[in-house]
């Protein structure tokens, strides 16, 4: 699903990638980590095309990121679903507007949208929250609303940016249970996170990055 061969990102004089080459295959779950720094948000950001690898290549599903033309970048988006730390949710809209307007922006049709994103909200247990703007809602349901978002086009691949950073333990260990749910109906899943007691209870292949370089959990089992 994902293959990285020597890439490096550059920016000026800081390297914030360097040579980095790992597969996560279809299906797989699989945790990111590093210390702050370590460029576990820049390989994403390349992943997303949101970035443009100084040198080497990533393929997503056997395309070539790089080399996609400008055109064809929304449709790799589409493709891939994100969550982040900090939930990107829109403040005006409810819990479900927020779900549907992935939908919307795919151009599904408005009856669609509000079918598949009240399935989404209910698949991460917030069908009862539907109508909730997220100021109304605690940070454990702003993350799972998110999730619902990133999940409602049933994405090959969910990419996930720190998204336990701003939630206590307790709440980390039940979006880690969401993921393995996602995972466990086909999404590749993978994660970057610096929390090490989190993934040591996960028990799934980790990357880990130092200063930009892979050191360790390169290649699959």
């Amino acid at each position: 699903m994902i293959q990285l061969f020597n890439v490096s990102k550059r920016y000026n004089d800081s390297v914030a990638v360097s040579g980095a080459t790992f597969e996560v295959a279809k299906g797989e779950f699989v945790f990111l980590t590093g210390p702050s720094g370590a460029g576990k948000t820049t390989l994403l950001r390349m992943m997303l095309r949101q970035e443009l690898p100084t040198t080497g290549q990533i393929l997503i599903d056997k395309r070539d990121v790089g080399a996609l033309p400008v055109s064809k970048v929304p449709e790799l988006r589409r493709s891939i679903g994100v969550v982040f730390q900090d939930f990107k949710l829109i403040q005006r809209k409810t819990a479900l507007d927020n779900v549907a307007y992935v939908l919307n922006v795919a151009g599904v049709p408005r009856a669609q949208q509000r079918k598949k994103a009240y399935e989404a909200l209910r698949s991460v247990g917030l069908n009862h929250k539907l109508s909730a703007n997220p100021g109304a809602l605690s940070g454990g349901e702003q993350q799972r609303v998110a999730i619902a978002r990133a999940v409602v086009n049933q994405p090959a691949l969910l990419l996930a940016d720190e998204p336990t950073g701003n939630l206590d333990p307790d709440l980390a260990v039940e979006i880690m249970r969401l993921f393995r749910e996602i995972n466990a109906r086909g999404t590749t899943v993978l994660v970057a996170t610096h929390d090490r007691d989190l993934i040591e209870r996960m028990q799934r292949r980790t990357v880990i990055l130092e200063r930009g370089h892979v050191v360790a959990g390169a290649e699959s089992p």
